[in-house]
């Protein structure tokens, strides 16, 4: 899989959360999360783009078409966080927790999830 740029993310987190969606919509989106407005032609563009690199495809079986996402959000998240892990903790999931969990954000609830986490993978199971 192809690494999303961080403006393709962006989109590819508006089609996992609202499905496929028309240009207009996404970029619509887009904007409501950023300070700077981004032009309908600069979403079309990155649209066709990813369209072209296996990141999403379109419909246009109307004029209006809309695109949807080929990956998905697990698969695209478990490649990155893996890259990450590789380039940047030399490997070491553990460094990669300590530092996620020393920024100070990390909720008592989130505490607790991931303990049940760590005990379920410890038993063999599954983590929910």
């Amino acid at each position: 899989m192809k690494k999303p740029t961080d403006v393709e993310l962006e989109i590819l987190q508006v089609l996992w959360q609202h499905g496929p969606s028309t240009v207009r919509f996404v970029n619509d989106e887009l904007n409501k999360l950023r300070d700077t407005e981004t032009g309908y032609t600069t979403t079309l563009k990155m649209l066709q783009l990813m369209t072209e690199k296996g990141l999403t495809d379109r419909d246009t079986s109307t004029r209006t078409h809309i695109y949807h996402a080929v990956i998905t959000q697990e698969d695209t998240q478990k490649t990155l966080v893996n890259r990450l892990v590789d380039t940047a903790f030399g490997g070491s999931a553990k460094k990669l927790v300590m530092q996620a969990l020393g920024n100070k954000k990390t909720s008592k609830k989130e505490l607790e999830e991931i303990k049940k986490m760590i005990d379920d993978l410890e038993k063999g199971g599954e983590t929910s």
